[in-house]
Parts: C-alpha cells; structure tokens; sequence
C-alpha cells in the first residue's frame, strides 16, 4: 500500500508529464508515429491521475464518515 505522501507525488508527477505531452503535441513539435507513442502514453497517464483522484476521494469520504462529518450538500451549478 503506498503512503498518500507517495500517490501526491505520483499523482502530480503523472499529471506534470501529461502536461508536457498535451503541450508538444499542441505545439506541432512531433511527427505523426511519435504523436501516436505519446497520445498513448497521454491515456495511461490519465487513467493513473483518475486512479489517484477516485483513490483519494474514497479516502476523503471514509474519513468524513469516521468523524461523524457525513452530510450531503448538492452541487448546483446553475450561474444564477
């Protein structure tokens, strides 16, 4: 089981090389076969941030519930 200190730095890591892909592929800084390898390693950089994120909501969550702190408050996103 990895320490939460650890999945932040993996986290933001990944995110940071994700970024950096985003930004030569935005910049027409590859050529076709490396935009490929790089859209791919985009996918699973994506799929480790969503992993990290749903990992540390769940952890939120479980500690709201121990603490008594449970409430639901909707989300309205109307701009009203």
């Amino acid at each position: 089981m990895s320490t939460p200190d650890k999945t932040i730095k993996d986290f933001e890591k990944s995110l940071h090389k994700l970024e950096q892909i985003v930004q030569h592929m935005e910049n027409d800084e590859l050529g076709l076969e490396e935009s490929l390898k790089q859209f791919e390693s985009g996918i699973q950089l994506a799929k480790q941030c969503q992993s990290a994120l749903s990992s540390a909501e769940l952890k939120v969550n479980q500690l709201i519930e121990q603490n008594g702190l449970q409430q639901t408050i909707p989300f309205d996103d109307s701009n009203d």
